[in-house]
């Protein structure tokens, strides 16, 4: 990894932690399906899979934008963690929770390599 490679995740990565951060801040629902994270990871697959499939010209683009951005702004250990949490309280809701955020995230890439 150059130097280069190395600032462009790490940038990348900040800000979408602060994306992230935000999200959460302003989207705060009492759903009892968590709605901000399933949104934050439909969102994140969705451009992870625009710049995987045709719009990240260059490698700069891939690591700035997919590895730096949409890795940080997804939240995989939120969502298994709000899973099992939920699974703890009613299984119905928690089982959802992880189908929704599985099929539409997958979804949501799927749709991003139609689209490119």
């Amino acid at each position: 990894m150059t130097t280069v490679e190395f600032l462009l995740v790490g940038v990348g990565g900040a800000l979408g932690a602060t994306a992230r951060y935000t999200a959460g801040q302003t989207l705060r629902t009492d759903a009892r399906i968590p709605l901000t994270t399933l949104l934050v990871n439909i969102v994140g697959s969705f451009v992870f899979g625009l710049v995987a499939f045709g719009l990240g010209e260059s490698n700069e683009t891939f690591l700035l934008v997919g590895v730096g951005a949409c890795g940080a702004f997804t939240t995989f250990s939120s969502f298994s963690y709000e899973t099992v949490d939920a699974l703890n309280d009613d299984i119905v809701a928690g089982t959802a929770n992880a189908v929704l955020n599985l099929v539409l995230s997958v979804g949501a890439v799927a749709l991003a390599a139609f689209v490119v």
